[in-house]
């Protein structure tokens, strides 16, 4: 490891706590009538092979310290990769100047003092990885190999790639709180071309984990990749029609995306959501539950308390379908006369109920419809609700899958296709704060020729 990389890992949860007690300090030398500093130290060792070949080597190295003050509502940010003590002084010096000609906002300010996590349970977030460059090197090429292997007609690569990254991070603030704590990510990744005369097509499959004992085998993870392009050859264009749609697990999270955009706190105060106002209301069938668990154990969206020290708590967000509450910060929550749920920067491993049904029982149910694979462009408007985007997939007839297909548009209205969810399987992907299986919806327009 690079000298300057063992110096930042040197850097103790002891070290970082220290650095953020005194920024606050400097603050309070400021007269600053509150305050809140975040730190963090990451490194990380990313490799990708390609036909191969060694094609990147890249160690990543960063470290950063963030203050926030507040004068009486008027707000004040700056940021440093200096850690040194003369340094962070003049960081919170230039955030005291910035306050003083903002304007100010009654709304302004740190969460309330008892809502703090006093109580931070070890989450085993942090699982080092002690691999050298040769070894996941050769981790990388053992992946690829795999998928080049599985049949001739895959006769390029965009690469296999081996990630990990360690991190700590700490945050203060002015009521006397400071938490930290540190993580690990891990990953592998493969990407491969198929060939059949003119046509070509490309995907991929990756394994995520915070412990990388828990990873998939990279060889398995090469094979995926190349089963699912050599099962996009051959793809066929659909006349528009409507039909049943099903998504796979890693495209149902981004579905569940656009309604978590709904209900987050900024869209409903700024009031360009299409389910403004909707707390208490029926967004989806009455069968479906969606709760948040901030504390499962190595979880890649775990956390005991979130960006402004607020302690995260098990919630129902949907229950039987009627939407619970909205997802808060401490600023969105006071615009909108309410508390914060602990979700500043995010929502803690949301878990979305299923049935028994794997996604082949789920096509059996669909009948006739549209397996959906990938998805491509970004029109979706969150204020309206209306979708549409390019997507390519498997047409499915009798419940079982007959063809590829490609280069058509699916559309709809997103309110309508939350409340057209007809089921969820079992095959829940775990690699992202949603956790979800397939979804089936009940109609949608697919355009074609």
């Amino acid at each position: 490891m690079p000298a300057a990389e063992q110096a930042v890992v040197s850097l103790t949860r002891n070290d970082l706590e220290a650095l953020v007690a005194f920024a606050l300090e400097e603050a309070r030398a400021e007269r600053a009538g509150q305050a809140e500093v975040g730190v963090s130290v990451d490194t990380g060792l990313n490799v990708t092979v390609r036909l191969g070949e060694v094609d990147t080597l890249e160690y990543q190295r960063d470290r950063g310290l963030g203050i926030t003050v507040y004068f009486d509502g008027r707000k004040g940010s700056a940021s440093t990769a200096d850690l040194r003590r003369e340094a962070i002084r003049d960081t919170v010096l230039k955030a005291c100047s910035i306050a003083r000609f903002t304007a100010s906002d009654d709304c302004a300010g740190l969460a309330d003092a008892e809502l703090m996590a006093r109580a931070q349970p070890d989450l085993a977030l942090s699982h080092p990885w002690d691999i050298s460059p040769e070894a996941s090197i050769d981790i990388a090429r053992a992946c690829e190999a795999a998928a080049l292997a599985v049949d001739a007609r895959v006769r390029n690569s965009e690469g296999a790639s081996l990630g990990t990254h360690r991190g700590m991070r700490v945050y203060g603030n002015s009521h006397g709180f400071i938490g930290g704590f540190a993580s690990t990510s891990h990953s592998v990744s493969c990407a491969v071309v198929a060939s059949a005369g003119d046509e070509m097509q490309r995907d991929f499959w990756y394994t995520t984990s915070r412990d990388w004992r828990e990873l998939e085998n990279a060889e398995e993870v090469g094979r995926e990749s190349a089963v699912r392009t050599i099962a996009r050859l051959g793809s066929r264009k659909l006349t528009t029609r409507r039909a049943p749609v099903m998504f796979t697990p890693e495209l149902a999270r981004s579905f569940f995306g656009h309604f978590l955009a709904a209900v987050r706190g900024g869209s409903q105060y700024r009031r360009s959501s299409f389910l403004l106002g909707a707390a208490g209301q029926q967004v989806f069938p009455t069968w479906l539950q969606i709760s948040e668990r901030p504390h499962i154990l190595k979880g890649i969206a775990s956390s005991a308390f979130d960006n402004e020290g607020v302690a995260t708590r098990d919630r129902e967000l949907i229950k039987d379908g009627v939407l619970q509450g909205y997802i808060l910060s401490a600023y969105s929550a006071r615009k909108l006369g309410l508390q914060t749920t602990g979700n500043a920067g995010g929502v803690h491993n949301l878990l979305i109920s299923h049935g028994s049904d794997d996604q082949k029982a789920l096509l059996r149910r669909m009948d006739t419809g549209l397996l959906v694979t990938e998805l491509m462009g970004q029109g979706v408007n969150t204020v309206t609700g209306d979708y549409s985007r390019g997507a390519s997939g498997f047409w499915v007839e009798g419940g079982e899958i007959r063809y590829p297909v490609h280069e058509i548009t699916i559309a709809g209205n997103l309110r309508d296709m939350l409340l057209g969810v007809i089921a969820v399987g079992n095959d829940v992907d775990v690699r992202g704060a949603v956790r979800t299986g397939s979804v089936l919806l009940g109609e949608m327009t697919i355009a074609g020729d």
